[in-house]
C-alpha cells in the first residue's frame, strides 16, 4: 500500500474500511475495502479528517487486515459456530447451538505471543447459548507479511483452537437422602433446587429415590439407576462428616471410581465426584445446592452434560477464582466465580 493525499486519490483503491462516526447518528464504515475513490467522496473523507490515505498496491507477500482475520478464523473456527462477515479488518464467531465452549488455552497463547496477532475468547468450560458471542480475531496493522501469519497459524496445530459442544446428557437418576425427609418430617426442598439447575441443560429426572439415611439403600439407588442406563445420578445430601451423613460411602460401595471427595471451592466444599466404568458420572452434592446461587455443582454440570470427562488435576486447580464473593445481587455466571 502507499499513502497519497486524499485530493489526489480519485480513482485508487481504498485498502482498508474508513470508518465515519457521528455522535448520537452513525458509527460505521463509510468507505470499504476495495472501494475506489471518487471525486464527490473527496469533501466526505476530508470531513472524517481523512487528509491522507492508504491506497492498495497489491503484494502477493502480504495479507491485508481483512486476508489476515479470514485466515485466523480458520485456525479458530469449529464445528458448531458461524463467522460474521469480516468488518473493519474483525471476524467474530457465534454460537449455532446451546454447549459448553472449550479453548485450548496454550495454543492460543502460542498465537496472540506473535506480535500483531489478536485473537480474543470466552473463557473456556463456559456454557453458552445459541448465538452467543464467543470469538473476536483480528492484526494489529493494516498489511501483515504472509510468512508471518502463517508462521503463527502453525503453531495452532492443525485442529481448530476453539470447540463448542452441544449437550449430550439427556436424563438423571435423583437420590434425595435424609431420613427427615424419607419420613415425611420435612418437605424436599433440595429436590425442586436440582431439578430447575438441569433443565438448563436439557436434563430431565426419570427415576427419582427416597432411600433415607440407610447406606445399602442409597447403594441399591445408585445402582437402580445405573442399571436403567441413566446419564447421571445425583444424590442430594449427607456429604458432610456427621455419624448419619452416609452418601459418600454409599458412593464408595457402589463401585463407581471416585474422582474426588472434596473439592477447593466454596460453596461446594464437601462435593463428591465418581465415575462408572462406562464413563457414567455420579456426583454427591452437599448442602449449599439446595440454597446458594452459584457453587461447585453449577461450575461442573457445563461439563457434565457436554459428557466431558473432568480429572483430580482439573477439580484442585480450581481453587484459583473458587471463591464466591456472596455478592448482595448475585450475577453469575457474568462475575469471577470459578473462572481461574
Amino acid at each position: 500500500m502507499k499513502l497519497i493525499e486524499t485530493k489526489k486519490a480519485v480513482g485508487h483503491v481504498l485498502c482498508h474500511d474508513m470508518t465515519q462516526i457521528i455522535p448520537g447518528v452513525i458509527k460505521d464504515a463509510r468507505f470499504r475495502k476495495g472501494y475506489i475513490v471518487k471525486e464527490e467522496d473527496i469533501p466526505v473523507l476530508l470531513s472524517m479528517g481523512k487528509e491522507y490515505l492508504y491506497v492498495w498496491e497489491k503484494n502477493d507477500n502480504m495479507y491485508h487486515e481483512n486476508e489476515a482475520a479470514l485466515r485466523l478464523e480458520q485456525i479458530c473456527k469449529n464445528d458448531n459456530m458461524y463467522a460474521s462477515e469480516v468488518k473493519e479488518g474483525k471476524i467474530e464467531l457465534y454460537a449455532a447451538c446451546n454447549g459448553l465452549f472449550l479453548v485450548d488455552t496454550d495454543r492460543l497463547y502460542d498465537v496472540n505471543s506473535e506480535d500483531d496477532m489478536i485473537i480474543a475468547t470466552r473463557h473456556t468450560n463456559t456454557a453458552v447459548r445459541e448465538g452467543d458471542k464467543l470469538a473476536a480475531m483480528r492484526i494489529v496493522p493494516l498489511v501483515i507479511e504472509k510468512e508471518r501469519l502463517e508462521g503463527a497459524c502453525r503453531k495452532a496445530g492443525e485442529t481448530p483452537i476453539l470447540s463448542l459442544l452441544p449437550w449430550k446428557r439427556k436424563t438423571c437418576g435423583l437420590i434425595t437422602t435424609g431420613s427427615e425427609v424419607a419420613k415425611g418430617l420435612i418437605e424436599d426442598a433440595f429436590s425442586p433446587v436440582v431439578e430447575k439447575k438441569l433443565a438448563a441443560f436439557g436434563i430431565k429426572v426419570k427415576e427419582h429415590f427416597y432411600p433415607g439415611d440407610d447406606t445399602e439403600a442409597i447403594r441399591k439407588a445408585i445402582l437402580s439407576c445405573k442399571e436403567k442406563g441413566l446419564d447421571m445420578i445425583l444424590c442430594t445430601g449427607g456429604m458432610s462428616v456427621d455419624p448419619d451423613d452416609r452418601t459418600p460411602g454409599a458412593i464408595r460401595e457402589s463401585g463407581a471410581r471416585i474422582v474426588s471427595y472434596g473439592a477447593p471451592v466454596l460453596p461446594g466444599a464437601m462435593f463428591l465426584l465418581g465415575y462408572f466404568e462406562d464413563g457414567t458420572p455420579v456426583m454427591g452434592l452437599p448442602g449449599c445446592v439446595m440454597y446458594a446461587k452459584a457453587t461447585i455443582f453449577d461450575l461442573l454440570m457445563p461439563r457434565i452434560a457436554a459428557d466431558v470427562p473432568i480429572t483430580r488435576d482439573e477439580l484442585k486447580k480450581m481453587g484459583h477464582g473458587g471463591l464466591c464473593l456472596g455478592c448482595k445481587e448475585c450475577h453469575y455466571p457474568e462475575c469471577s466465580f470459578g473462572k481461574g
